[in-house]
């Protein structure tokens, strides 16, 4: 019984991420598939690029709230007796992941999905929040500040391990910490080509007084 409940809350974890939000959000309301336009990538990034300010910040929102929400299920597996309470956060961790999995290759639209860094800060939120929450801070300062979102999502991942160092923040858990530095290596791996264009000066910035042609 406990593996049947288990096996539901991973599915239903990659389905939730799986939510194509973007996609969803430019069709319904500019009659655009994002994936057609900027960068290709069905996610907050691109749709800040392509849409503008308020459809990015709709899509950001929702996105992170797919990964607080998938990764949040480990909380039923506790109510339901299906893991130890010591286990939580290793279930925090995997729900969290396939909701990513889930955002980078969503079943609802062919597999073609976006790069997962707001379903990422959903699911960092939910297993640590104070330490997400000032990555978050990072990444809204550095994205005023500079325009570039793939700046900040590299910044702000980078800040997870490292605020993870600190006495405060240490977690008990190894594998949290672990977890933090594949997010780090994980987002800057999938930004290598926003890493190149930032280097020659060529990265686009977002602009925030309305929709970008």
């Amino acid at each position: 019984m406990e593996g049947i409940i288990i096996g539901g809350m991973f599915l239903a974890a990659y389905l939730i991420g799986a939510l194509p939000t973007a996609v969803w959000v430019g069709q319904a309301y500019y009659g655009i598939d994002v994936r057609e336009h900027g960068s290709g990538n069905a996610g907050a990034t691109n749709t800040f690029r392509v849409l503008g300010k308020k459809p990015g910040a709709v899509v950001m929102l929702v996105d992170i709230f797919k990964g607080w929400t998938a990764t949040s299920l480990a909380g039923f597996l506790l109510i339901f007796e299906a893991i130890p309470a010591d286990q939580v956060v290793i279930y925090k961790i995997i729900l969290g992941t396939l909701a990513v999995i889930g955002h980078v290759f969503p079943v609802y639209v062919g597999f073609k999905g976006g790069k997962g860094v707001a379903t990422l800060m959903g699911m960092v939120l939910a297993v640590q929040t104070e330490v997400a929450l000032i990555c978050l801070a990072i990444f809204i300062v550095v994205l005023i500040a500079f325009k570039y979102v793939s700046l900040g999502s590299m910044l702000a991942a980078v800040a997870f391990p490292l605020l993870l160092l600190l006495p405060q923040f240490h977690p008990e858990e190894p594998l949290l910490m672990v977890f933090g530095v594949l997010i780090a290596l994980l987002v800057i791996f999938t930004h290598r080509k926003n890493i190149g264009r930032l280097m020659h000066g060529v990265e686009s910035k977002i602009s925030f007084s309305g929709r970008k042609s």
